[in-house]
């Protein structure tokens, strides 16, 4: 299978009509339409249903869809590494969650986009098990994972921020009054939880036999989204602290749980990966920041 085809087969799939894709890409219709026959007996497998007017994709073209752009994409990005010699340039790519350590991280990539403009920066957005998944993949140079978590097979910095877990609620809710939040304030309240938490049990030695009586109405996994959910039905969201704008006009609160309840903030890379020099760049000025 050679990036050629990938890259035509993308193409039709972008266009939904051969006619296009073949403008496109600058070849001759019959051509493209002999190389995706061609791919499609390669694969042993049909890749599209051809319509009258528009193609559309089987579900073995639409996964093959999804692959093929991480393959174009990480084979791009290694060819752009490599084009510099002394001159620092390239992509890094960082895969993260919403977190106060964030702010460290941005203020290294800012730094480095600043000195050497020719550095292009993707940050992509998940839960810890999706930025590890994509790191494995290739697709990403570094996750910031939130949470203990298995790190022997990565090489990895602890920051030193840490997110605190606690309730976002409306500011004229009678639980706002209160400094910490503790088990018993939430029975019964409608609670909204990031699926990932949920999934892992994060909160059940928090609220111990309380559990049952925890009243779970939905997750998320972007809190800006849940925000409008809290201010528009006054529902209650365990989430990380530092994630909401506090100006005047903000209709929502934080408060801590009680007892705390903290998670570690670590950076990850793979190990045993010759690392392009704006990643070791990047490697070098977060120690840089950990050790100021």
């Amino acid at each position: 299978m050679e990036l050629r085809v990938l890259r035509y087969f993308l193409a039709v799939a972008q266009e939904k009509n051969i006619t296009h894709a073949a403008e496109k890409l600058l070849v001759s219709q019959p051509t493209l339409s002999k190389q995706l026959s061609d791919l499609e007996a390669e694969l042993g497998t049909k890749l599209f249903i051809r319509g009258h007017k528009e193609i559309t994709l089987t579900s073995e073209g639409d996964y093959l869809r999804s692959r093929a752009e991480e393959i174009i994409d990480l084979t791009d990005k290694t060819f752009t590494n490599i084009q510099t010699d002394q001159v620092i340039s390239g992509e890094l790519t960082l895969g993260a969650g919403e977190s106060i350590g964030m702010k460290r991280i941005i203020n290294v990539i800012s730094g480095i986009t600043q000195d050497y403009p020719d550095v292009k920066i993707h940050l992509v957005s998940g839960n810890a098990d999706e930025m590890e998944s994509m790191l494995n993949r290739g697709t990403l140079d570094f996750a910031v994972l939130m949470g203990e978590r298995p790190l022997e097979n990565y090489h990895y910095l602890k920051i030193p921020e840490m997110d605190q877990w606690g309730i976002l609620m409306l500011k004229d809710n009678l639980l706002a009054q209160k400094e910490t939040i503790n088990p018993t304030d939430l029975i019964d309240k409608p609670l909204l939880l990031s699926a990932q938490a949920l999934q892992n049990h994060r909160f059940q030695d928090w609220w111990g036999n309380l559990g049952p009586q925890m009243n779970i109405i939905g997750t998320f996994t972007l809190v800006y989204n849940a925000e409008l959910l809290v201010e528009k039905n006054g529902s209650y969201m365990i989430t990380f602290n530092h994630l909401i704008n506090n100006s005047p006009t903000q209709n929502l609160i934080f408060r801590p749980l009680a007892p705390n309840l903290f998670e570690p903030i670590t950076v990850i890379w793979k190990k045993n990966t010759v690392q392009s020099k704006v990643n070791q760049l990047f490697i070098q000025r977060l120690k840089a920041s950990l050790d100021n």
